[in-house]
């Protein structure tokens, strides 16, 4: 934890004043409309990893970012015309830094989407297509996880993807991480007999793995499997040593994610706990009980961490064409490249502290906001967008 606790405490304090804190809400927004308590939490682990394999923190180098372009196949072309706007941003801010891989669905998908970057002044240079059928854009929850064995060689881990407890189509997303895989020559491994959504957790870099029960074994993931068959995955194929379990809350047609971490609690280099003022994380929907764990959150050998708050929208998040979500937009879901970070905007009052808080946390990046009011219409922002493939790994 290598930034000081004083400048910590100095930034949060000014990014939480004048933070609006309203009526606790219900849960993020999930407009697919596809339908569909407390359960005592605390920390789990502590034993060395069983050895195998090692997710790359996200602040480490990148060969590329994978992006699921937006199409009309699933929920229609209002929907796809909608996000097409944030991709592009997303696009021009990435390729000045790494690669942007983008998978589509076919050859004219292709055309349709180099002639939108074009449209936008966005070089091709630096941009590659697969073509492979995806039934939505979250490539965090179902796209490829790369991870690293102890000489450094790269496989892509493949978890069960469901829909969110079967709550949206996902036949073809399910099958999306392995396909990137077989097209890069890496190794893939089979762990379709765990259900997760790479928005679910959120490691470290030194071995904790923060996540919500709600969102790993609730709604009808994982039936049969408890928090210790979890934590083994996590410690075989992601490096972890310990985990923490929040226990988030059921979602229901407002959020089928059933309160994914990443959009109220993130990891910073330090490492450095990033999340929500107290008044904003029960804004948020998070428990009393959770907001006390987060509080006294320690790491994998047992100290506690720098916290720094980010703010909330001060309004709830109107779109582009002028819906109200009712419900206030985070910051948290930021992503960070080789060089830069995307961070979700919505033309807020907050937008500006928000952006001025994430630079705090990178120094050594740049600090691009992307207009996410659309998106999170549609359940989700940034991070859940997006998907990085660590330098080094390709054969």
């Amino acid at each position: 934890m290598n930034k000081p606790a004083h400048e910590l405490f100095a930034l949060s304090l000014a990014l939480s004043i004048g933070a609006c804190a309203g009526p606790p809400a219900k849960g993020r927004p999930g407009a697919r409309d596809t339908g569909s308590g407390d359960t005592g939490s605390g920390e789990g682990g502590g034993a060395p990893a069983g050895g195998g394999w090692a997710l790359p923190d996200e602040a480490a180098p990148h060969a590329g970012t994978w992006l699921v372009w937006p199409h009309h196949r699933t929920y229609g072309r209002a929907y796809r015309d909608h996000l097409d706007p944030t991709w592009v941003a997303m696009t021009a801010a990435l390729v000045a830094h790494e690669d942007v891989h983008i998978i589509v669905r076919d050859a004219d998908e292709e055309l349709r989407v180099a002639a939108l970057l074009a449209a936008g002044s966005v070089s091709g240079d630096g941009v590659d297509y697969l073509h492979q059928p995806a039934d939505d854009v979250w490539a965090r929850d179902m796209g490829p996880i790369f991870v690293v064995d102890a000489d450094g060689a790269g496989a892509v881990l493949d978890w069960g993807f469901d829909g969110w407890g079967g709550d949206a189509p996902h036949r073809d997303d399910d099958a999306v991480a392995g396909a990137v895989g077989r097209a890069l020559g890496l190794p893939v491994i089979d762990r379709n007999d765990v259900v997760l959504e790479g928005g679910a957790i959120e490691l470290d870099g030194e071995g904790t793995l923060l996540t919500t029960e709600s969102a790993v074994l609730g709604d009808g993931r994982n039936p049969g499997l408890g928090r210790a068959d979890l934590e083994a995955a996590f410690a075989q194929q992601l490096g972890v040593r310990k985990v923490v379990w929040l226990d988030g809350a059921p979602g229901g047609r407002l959020d089928i994610t059933d309160m994914h971490i990443d959009g109220f609690a993130r990891f910073a280099p330090g490492p450095v706990l990033v999340t929500l003022a107290d008044a904003d994380l029960a804004r948020w929907g998070v428990s009393a009980a959770d907001i006390e764990r987060l509080g006294a959150l320690t790491d994998a050998d047992g100290a506690p961490y720098p916290r720094v708050n980010l703010p909330l929208t001060a309004a709830d998040v109107v779109t582009s064409y002028g819906h109200d979500v009712q419900f206030p937009g985070s910051y948290l879901n930021y992503y960070v490249a080789n060089g830069v970070v995307l961070v979700p905007t919505y033309e807020d009052a907050h937008d500006a502290a928000a952006l001025a808080g994430v630079g705090a946390l990178f120094p050594d990046r740049a600090v691009v906001g992307v207009d996410s009011r659309d998106l999170f219409r549609e359940g989700g922002m940034i991070h859940c967008v997006t998907q990085q493939e660590p330098a080094g790994l390709r054969p």
